[in-house]
């Protein structure tokens, strides 16, 4: 009953024309990049390009990689915080101060154990790197948490990402505890806006209201694993839905998007959930997907090395083991293509080239360099 109950969703969705639907499927032969291994790494989750061209590259259980992608040497990063490790939890991403070049700030998302369980947490450190290949990290401070905790080792999210202001952009999951989406006395399944040192940014839309309310920007997210702006500045964030229903939007500030009280997929359970549609006065999707493609990274691309891509939003699927390309016209989403990759994929980024990086899930995860046949 379930299952027949997924198919009249995906169909009613295709009647309706809301289903991102792709207009070309690709095998892995016929991708339109070529694809180069650069190194293999331990259930990696996400990587960040130093200026000198080095990448650091993080590893689930807690392990912080110094990546040469000319020679392929792989270095180790000591002083990482401990992790919890489990579920979906561990190190999750890893992102530079804007002004890195001149104080070698690094921030890194993770799973943290307390009460309750366990939370994502985000701590700021300097990097020292060492002329063997590897580094280390120092006085290292935690700078934001996840208002409370929970067992289960789901639905973190933790995306780091900085705006063109300077300001730090966190993408709260809420650890599959559901409501706390709509509590605004927490920070769980959100979109969060802090300065460099974790406070809140002035001017957030629900500033006055609290010292946890000051720090949201948007709210009634579930796992939101992807976020980056476009072209003309604005934020778009990329998240899983429950049984259908993963998102792409366009991130407002103050707008709620609905988790759990409305979505276009249903609880794993079998149990239906209202759609957007029933209430208005809930941001809904840009696109969405039916069945599932299990996002797990984003990136608008900026370049020019695949011109016909320039403003895309491209798209790292676990389940799916692909790659989606999303065209975006004015406020308006579409899926566009959809290359299978073969393996389970999750971070994505864009290099100052324009060639794509990406990095597989899972043990023995590879990091790949994407450039145009």
């Amino acid at each position: 009953m379930m299952h027949l109950g997924l198919s009249i969703t995906y169909a009613l969705a295709l009647v309706t024309g809301a289903l991102a639907v792709p207009s070309q499927q690709l095998n892995t032969r016929q991708q339109p990049f070529v694809s180069t291994a650069i190194t293999t790494h331990a259930e990696p989750w996400a990587f960040a390009f130093l200026p000198d061209k080095r990448i650091l590259v993080t590893e689930r259980r807690g392990n912080l990689r110094l990546v040469d992608p000319v020679t392929k040497a792989m270095g180790t990063i000591t002083g990482v915080p401990t992790v919890a490790y489990g579920g979906q939890g561990g190190l999750h991403d890893v992102a530079l101060h804007p002004q890195y070049a001149n104080n070698s700030i690094v921030y890194l998302s993770y799973a943290e154990t307390g009460t309750g369980g366990a939370g994502g947490a985000v701590a700021r450190a300097k990097l020292t790197l060492d002329t063997n290949g590897g580094g280390a990290l120092s006085g290292l401070e935690v700078i934001w948490r996840h208002s409370q905790k929970a067992s289960g080792g789901l639905q973190f999210a933790c995306r780091l990402l900085f705006g063109p202001d300077g300001a730090l952009w966190i993408s709260s999951g809420e650890i599959n505890q559901m409501t706390p989406a709509q509590d605004m006395t927490g920070n769980l399944g959100k979109v969060i806006k802090l300065y460099d040192n974790g406070t809140a940014f002035a001017g957030n839309p629900f500033a006055n209201q609290g010292a946890v309310q000051a720090q949201i920007w948007s709210l009634g997210h579930r796992n939101p694993l992807g976020i980056d702006w476009d072209a003309q500045g604005r934020l778009w964030e990329i998240e899983m839905g429950p049984m259908g229903g993963d998102e792409l939007n366009l991130i407002q500030p103050g707008a709620n998007y609905g988790w759990p009280l409305v979505s276009e997929g249903r609880h794993y359970d079998g149990r239906t959930i209202p759609p957007h549609s029933t209430r208005p006065d809930f941001a809904p999707p840009k696109a969405f997907w039916v069945p599932v493609i299990s996002p797990a990274g984003l990136i608008i691309y900026k370049g020019s090395l695949f011109p016909s891509w320039t403003g895309n939003a491209i798209i790292t699927g676990l389940s799916s083991m692909s790659i989606v390309r999303v065209t975006i016209t004015g406020d308006t989403a579409k899926e566009a293509q959809r290359i299978s990759m073969g393996k389970r994929m999750r971070g994505i980024r864009e290099d100052k080239d324009g060639a794509i990086w990406v990095i597989e899930d899972g043990p023995g995860g590879r990091l790949l360099k994407l450039t145009p046949n």
